[in-house]
């Protein structure tokens, strides 16, 4: 529908009424049916560093922590479904419309129906998953000694943390920090971290206003309004964009134009790994997926040129990175929608920090080549005739058209990002078509899987506006910002502590999860510094970035492991093959932060 009214629009000058606000709705009816099954399918984000561990060695602890998890996230959402049930039939009794008299008009209650429907299901599941729990927590006779502590702390814990709030805490700032120190423990031991969000963050409200019926309205406004806008259609477009892209094997084909044009040069087999990556990142705009497909595609032929595979498993974990820098980014987009910045100006501002730090990776393959040869291996010269300039052009042809389209569409004002991701995701399918690589069953997998990550994505969103609701009614962003300009701190000192904070998170948390953490607290002490929300996007981006690749999270590390055959390396070869990338990242970001009109220089 997006598409044909572009086409309608430039072509026909007869756009179609309504497109924008049908988006709207249909993106908050979409997530809610789709995470019913996200969460049946263990597809909600969640830090198992801790409870991964906990799952396999003291599984009674576990279960004790699953019923807690989603019995509470179960409560949430009945007080969730009660409000929305309730719109719903405000809606339907008035005949709710969107649109203008005489132009067009849209009846709203059919998308409210499916954000009830959706959000009754989900309640399904997270009913079944704590009795699930509670069923095999029965069927043991006792708990291990081994369990019972960890179950006594956790009880104790929460005791604690209830009295605390309930009894103790006198003011909004007392409750807010409370409830952040809570949102941060259960984040840590394994909860769902959209679910930990909803929960803290409810808490805190009603403790905050001393009224629970000002929670739910907060919680309720936040399920039906938080990613009611068309600029929110913009996150499954790209990620299926990318996934058909992955399937049309566009990054095998950057890697071995890359590997044609780089062969006879010192590393030239980690250079080419890194271009690839480059060129893979700006269509995909996700680490993961790129961490995944040059794991498949990229470490063999360097272990077979001569590479260690440390280096060479390093060199695939680091250089993904780039997928959440080089625009479109899918981290860009989120972040220019929890901070209200314009996602053009991210993605162009992203340019030149992406290829200086795809730069800065290619020349710290060289120098590890010349100068750590016990570490990288010997890599030789690769035999054989390289590609002709021709099919060079024909490898690279779909990518560089894809890219100049989206790219080209926002920077020329052709297309809103929503709108560019629509005609990227349309190309990519016409060139998995093209290639014959796209049957039945893999479109139902993209487009299951795209629900998948969008669903997790957006309802991480959705509880991320309530917590910044919540922080507000603290007033803990105001007294930051006070406390910092009494202490006398500058941007720099600033920027040192918010960096370290980061890179401490990213060890435990994803990138996403940590920019919505953390976004609603800092920014509003960035605006009062004077500084430049793109600019801060994007160093915000390289800093969570690093925390794919430090331990014990490093999500990009674990896909690279998982993607290999059982055995070929251990996690430990991967940290220390990526170690000189986070050390390259980090000198990066000390250098954008000093000179923002890196990021500023094409706006």
């Amino acid at each position: 529908m997006i598409c044909a009214d572009i086409v309608l629009r430039f072509f026909f000058s007869a756009p179609i009424n309504g497109v924008t606000d049908i988006v709207s709705y249909v993106i908050v009816a979409c997530v809610f049916l789709q995470i019913g099954s996200t969460i049946r399918d263990n597809r909600l984000i969640r830090a198992d560093f801790l409870f991964g561990t906990w799952a396999a060695e003291r599984p009674g602890f576990a279960r004790v922590l699953d019923l807690a998890f989603f019995g509470v996230a179960s409560l949430l959402l009945w007080r969730a479904l009660g409000w929305l049930w309730r719109d719903f039939l405000g809606s339907y009794a008035t005949g709710e419309f969107t649109g203008a008299v005489g132009a067009y008009q849209i009846t709203i209650w059919p998308f409210k129906l499916a954000v009830v429907v959706g959000c009754a299901v989900a309640l399904v599941e997270t009913v079944w998953k704590a009795a699930a729990a509670a069923f095999d927590l029965a069927r043991r006779e006792r708990l291990r000694s081994a369990d019972a502590f960890p179950v006594f702390a956790f009880l104790t814990g929460v005791a604690v943390f209830l009295y605390l709030n309930f009894e103790v805490a006198s003011s909004p700032v007392s409750v807010g920090l409370l409830s952040l120190a809570g949102l941060l423990v259960a984040v840590a031991i394994g909860m769902p971290i959209a679910f930990a969000l909803l929960v803290l963050s409810f808490v805190g409200v009603w403790l905050t206003r001393h009224n629970p019926v000002v929670a739910d309205n907060a919680l309720g406004i936040a399920a039906s309004g938080a990613i009611r806008s068309y600029e929110f259609g913009v996150v499954p477009l790209f990620v299926m964009m990318g996934l058909l892209l992955d399937k049309a094997d566009v990054g095998r084909d950057a890697f071995q134009v890359a590997v044609s044009l780089l062969r006879r040069i010192r590393g030239g087999l980690g250079i080419a790994t890194v271009a690839a990556n480059a060129v893979f990142a700006s269509i995909t705009g996700s680490s993961i997926a790129s961490a995944a497909v040059f794991s498949r595609i990229a470490v063999p032929p360097m272990i077979e040129g001569g590479y260690t595979a440390r280096f060479a498993v390093g060199v695939v974990a680091g250089s993904s990175v780039l997928g959440m820098l080089i625009p479109p980014s899918l981290l860009l987009i989120i972040y220019g929608l929890v901070a209200e910045a314009s996602i053009g100006k991210l993605f162009v501002a992203a340019i030149i920090p992406g290829l200086l730090l795809a730069g800065a990776f290619a020349l710290l393959n060289v120098l590890m080549a010349s100068f750590f040869p016990r570490f990288v291996g010997r890599p030789h010269e690769i035999e054989g005739d390289g590609m002709t300039p021709g099919q060079v052009v024909l490898r690279l042809a779909p990518v560089v058209g894809i890219v100049a389209l989206v790219m080209g569409g926002i920077y020329a004002g052709m297309f809103t990002p929503t709108e560019a991701g629509a005609v990227g995701a349309l190309g990519a399918f016409l060139v998995g078509a093209l290639r014959r690589k796209l049957t039945l069953p893999t479109i139902r997998r993209i487009v299951l899987e795209t629900g998948y990550i969008s669903a997790a994505i957006l309802f991480l969103i959705v509880a991320a506006n309530l917590y910044g609701r919540m922080l507000t009614l603290s007033t803990i962003p105001m007294k930051m910002t006070a406390f910092v300009a009494e202490l006398g701190l500058g941007m720099p000192l600033f920027l040192a502590f918010y960096f370290a904070v980061v890179l401490l998170l990213g060890m435990i948390l994803d990138s996403t999860s940590i920019m919505l953490i953390m976004l609603p607290i800092v920014l509003p002490i960035v605006t009062s510094f004077g500084g430049d929300p793109v600019w801060f996007g994007i160093v915000t981006v390289i800093a969570v970035e690093v925390g794919l690749l430090t331990p014990p999270f490093g999500l990009s590390v674990f896909v690279v492991k998982s993607s290999l055959p059982p055995g070929f390396v251990t996690l430990g070869d991967i940290f220390a093959g990526s170690a000189p990338f986070v050390v390259t990242m980090i000198l990066v970001t000390v250098l954008v932060m000093a000179f923002p009109q890196i990021s500023l220089v094409l706006l």
